[in-house]
C-alpha cells in the first residue's frame, strides 16, 4: 500500500488490534466491533490494491497458484490420521525409551552424556576410525540429518549412530501437532522454498525426517489410506523437458537406472536388477548426483569409490544423454544472462552472483516437480478426493473402505493429467501403497526402528505394571 501510495491502516493501530486479537476474549461489544472493522480494513485495502497491481500480475498463472492455495487449505483441514493411543504411549515413556536405545547401541555409550549427544566425543570417535566428516564454514562438524544419512551410506559404523539420532527426535515427537480428532495438521508452507515447493515444519509434520515416526499414521475405522507417488519424477521431468531420446527411452523402460547401465554398455542387454544390483546402484547414484549437480569428487565420496570411477560414470552420463546436457547448459546460460530461470508455468528462480550453480542445474527438475504436485492436488481436490497431505513427489489420500480403488484411480488420473500439463503431453507413472484399517502405514526405511521402539515400549509398560 505504501509502495503504491494508497491509504492504509497505521502500523501502531494494526499492532494494537493484533495484540487485542491474540489476547483473546471475552471482548466488549465495542472491542468486537473494533476487531471486525480491523479485519474489514484489510479486505477493503486489498480491493484498492488489486487494480494498482493488476498491470504487473501474470494473471493466468496467479490464478493457477490461487487454486492451489484453495487445495492447500483443504489438505490442511483434512490432516493426516494418527494412532493417538500409540503416540500417547510413546510420549509417556519417551525418556526411558531414549535411555534404553542409548544403552543398547555400543557406539552411543561413548558419544552420549545421559541423553545429550556430545560433538567433541564424536570428533574423537571419528578421528580414531579415520573417518573424514563434512564440516560447516565455522569449522564445526556438520550434524544435520542429511549429513548423517549420506555418511551412513559410506561408512557402516556410522549407521547405528544415525539411526539412533533419528530415533531420538524428542522435539519432533513432543511437537507433533495432533488435534482432538486424531489428525496431524500443520501449515504446509506453500511456495516457501525457492523451487516453489511446500516447506512444512519438520517438527510438527508427521512426514518430517524421522522415518520411524510414520508408523503412527493409521487410517481411522472404516477407512483406508493410499500413498501415491510419481516414479522417478525428476528423471522423467529431465527427459521430457530436454527431449533427450535416450533418456526418454530409459524412463519408459520402467527402470531408468538399469537402462542407463545398458545404454552405457556397462551390463548386457538382458541384465536385471537381480543379476547386476551393484552396477545398478552405481548408475543410480550417478543419476541422482547429476540431478543435484554433484561433481566427481562428491559422487566418489557418496559411492565410496576412487574419483576416477566417479569421473567415468559422469562421463558415461554425458555421452549417453548428450541432448539433456546441452539443454541443461542452455538453461544455465539463460539463467546467468537474464538473472531468471522459469518453470513451464512461470515460477522463477532469481539468479545472482551468490547463487549456487548446483541450485541452477537442479531447479528445472525440482521446480517443475512442484508445479506438477500443485496441479495434481488441485485436480484431486476438485474431484472430491480427501488428500491428507502432499509429500514432495507424492500425496497421501483417505477414502472409506468401500471405495479406495476408485479414489486411488481418480488420484492417479489427476497425477497423470498434471504430468501431461507440465511436460507437454509426456506422462509420468505413479506407484501406490494402500493401507486399510486396522493396518498402519509404514515407511520401510523406518520399519526396523519402529519395531525396536515398540518392543522397548511393551517391556517398559510391563515393568511398570509389575
Amino acid at each position: 500500500m505504501i509502495h503504491f501510495g494508497l491509504d492504509h491502516i497505521g502500523a501502531s493501530e494494526k499492532q494494537t488490534m493484533q495484540e487485542l486479537a491474540i489476547r483473546g476474549g471475552p471482548w466488549t461489544a465495542q472491542k468486537q466491533a473494533d476487531l471486525l472493522d480491523y479485519c474489514e480494513s484489510d479486505v477493503a485495502a486489498l480491493a484498492r490494491l488489486f487494480p494498482a497491481m493488476l498491470p504487473r500480475i501474470d494473471l493466468p498463472r496467479a490464478l493457477l497458484r490461487g487454486r492451489y492455495m484453495a487445495a492447500a487449505a483443504a489438505m490442511e483441514w483434512a490432516g493426516v490420521p494418527i494412532d493417538v493411543v500409540a503416540l500417547e504411549r510413546l510420549r509417556a515413556h519417551w525418556e526411558a525409551i531414549q535411555s534404553q536405545l542409548i544403552g543398547a547401541t555400543p557406539a552411543a555409550r561413548e558419544l552420549y552424556d545421559g541423553r545429550t549427544f556430545k560433538a567433541a566425543r564424536f570428533a574423537e570417535w571419528l578421528l580414531a576410525r579415520g573417518i573424514v566428516w563434512p564440516r560447516l564454514p565455522s569449522g564445526q562438524l556438520s550434524l544435520e540429518d542429511d549429513t548423517f544419512s549420506e555418511m551412513a551410506d559410506v561408512y557402516p559404523a556410522v549407521r547405528p549412530i544415525y539411526e539412533l539420532r533419528s530415533s531420538m527426535s524428542k522435539l519432533r515427537l513432543s511437537s507433533l501437532t495432533v488435534g482432538k480428532d486424531g489428525r496431524n495438521r500443520t501449515l504446509l508452507g506453500a511456495f516457501n522454498a525457492k523451487t516453489g515447493r511446500n516447506q512444512p515444519s519438520n517438527a510438527k509434520f508427521i512426514f518430517g525426517p524421522a522415518k520411524w515416526m510414520r508408523g503412527l499414521i493409521k487410517p481411522p475405522p472404516g477407512y483406508g489410506l493410499a500413498y501415491i507417488d510419481w516414479e522417478q519424477q525428476e528423471f522423467g521431468i529431465a527427459a521430457a523437458l530436454s527431449g533427450d531420446p535416450a533418456m526418454l527411452a530409459a524412463y519408459q523402460s520402467g527402470d531408468p537406472y538399469l537402462a542407463f547401465a545398458k545404454q552405457a554398455g556397462a551390463v548386457p542387454q538382458d541384465a536385471t536388477a537381480q543379476s547386476h544390483p551393484a552396477v545398478r546402484d552405481l548408475f543410480k547414484a550417478c543419476v541422482l548426483a547429476v540431478q543435484y549437480g554433484m561433481g566427481h569428487r562428491s559422487l566418489a565420496f557418496r559411492i565410496n569409490q576412487q574419483p576416477i570411477v566417479a569421473r567415468e560414470l559422469l562421463a558415461a552420463h554425458k555421452s549417453t544423454y548428450a541432448q539433456f546436457w546441452r539443454w541443461s547448459e542452455r538453461a544455465s546460460n539463460h539463467a546467468v544472462l537474464t538473472g531468471l530461470l522459469p518453470t513451464v508455468f512461470g515460477w522463477h528462480l532469481h539468479v545472482g552472483k551468490d547463487t549456487n550453480p548446483r541450485s541452477v542445474m537442479n531447479f528445472p527438475m525440482q521446480a517443475n516437480g512442484a508445479e506438477m504436485l500443485r496441479l495434481a492436488c488441485y485436480f484431486g481436490i476438485k474431484a472430491g478426493i480427501e488428500i491428507c497431505a502432499p509429500i514432495h513427489d507424492a500425496v497421501l489420500i483417505a477414502a472409506p473402505l468401500d471405495r479406495p480403488p476408485e479414489a486411488v484411480a481418480e488420484m492417479q488420473n489427476a497425477m497423470r493429467l498434471a504430468s501431461r500439463a507440465v511436460l507437454n503431453g509426456f506422462e509420468l507413472r505413479t506407484d501406490v501403497k494402500l493401507v486399510r484399517f486396522p493396518e498402519r502405514y509404514m515407511d520401510k526405511r523406518g520399519a526396523d526402528t519402529w519395531e525396536r521402539i515398540m518392543r522397548l515400549l511393551d517391556e517398559l509398560e510391563l515393568e511398570a505394571a509389575e
